[in-house]
């Protein structure tokens, strides 16, 4: 109830002070929203939300740019009195990018997540999420399709994604690793598809991968080192290779240069289902 209570506020918030998504969805839809209380189950804002969306992204392209622009003069005016906040800041950088384009307006319905250096976050299937800035390390199960409906030049499907969609309310857990030794930490998402092990590891420094009992892919992300597995001969890796890893193989790392690498293979829940 926390956070269907604490969504639902920020989207009242949302509608009650961004008008240009009430002039393309329509009133009617706002009103349904705004009269939903806490003691509303969350099937009822789902639906709710789902019609508001779904108006927004089948809206046309001439009125997506006109509200848009709209949009934008507006908070130029605000930010000369009063500061802007984080989300409204965020769709002036988005509409640089990609104008007239309808995610710039939909930013307002998703979470705004920053991740700093080592934290992770998992989607689960049917979540729309945009990656905006910085660098990071995407592992995707496996899967029939990938669905674009905004933020991008690419063919856009926006029916297909509207009908796929969850329309979970909430915000996405940040992972913060398992350590293994003091470079190796290990991100679990709660599904047995895969997991993460990732590991920065200092100039002339040694560490250890733990033999895990599936196989696995290795990604040298940064700088070099030798890698010895199975052999006692020294493999060297450096930046960009990828390589295979056999189940129940230890890998022992030593670095020439400071190295990131990750390692992606089947999740141990898969090994060791609970009872």
């Amino acid at each position: 109830m926390y956070w269907h209570a604490m969504f639902l506020q920020e989207l009242k918030s949302v509608l009650q002070n961004v008008p240009e998504i009430v002039e393309v969805v329509g009133i009617s839809d706002v009103k349904r929203i705004l009269e939903i209380t806490e003691q509303d189950g969350q099937e009822k804002v789902k639906s709710a939300l789902r019609s508001i969306f779904t108006k927004l992204m089948s809206a046309s392209k001439d009125m997506i740019t006109e509200v848009t622009s709209k949009m934008i003069n507006r908070l130029h005016s605000e930010s000369q009195v009063r500061q802007l906040t984080e989300k409204e800041r965020l769709v002036l950088e988005l509409e640089k990018q990609y104008p007239s384009d309808v995610g710039v307006i939909t930013a307002y319905f998703f979470n705004y997540v920053k991740l700093n250096p080592g934290e992770a976050l998992y989607l689960g299937a049917n979540e729309p999420h945009a990656y905006l800035f910085g660098e990071c390390i995407e592992c995707m199960a496996t899967s029939d399709n990938v669905v674009r409906a905004g933020l991008t030049p690419k063919h856009m499907d926006v029916n297909t994604l509207c009908s796929m969609l969850t329309y979970k309310q909430g915000f996405p857990e940040i992972l913060q690793g398992i350590p293994l030794n003091p470079y190796v930490r290990k991100y679990l998402p709660p599904f047995d598809e895969f997991e993460v092990d990732s590991c920065n590891l200092p100039e002339q420094e040694s560490t250890v991968f733990p033999a895990v009992p599936g196989p696995s892919i290795l990604l040298v992300a940064l700088g070099e080192g030798i890698m010895y597995s199975n052999s006692p001969r020294g493999d060297v890796i450096i930046e960009g290779d990828v390589l295979f890893i056999p189940a129940n193989t230890e890998l022992n790392i030593r670095s020439a240069s400071r190295l990131q690498l990750y390692r992606a293979g089947v999740n141990s829940s898969f090994f060791h289902p609970s009872s």
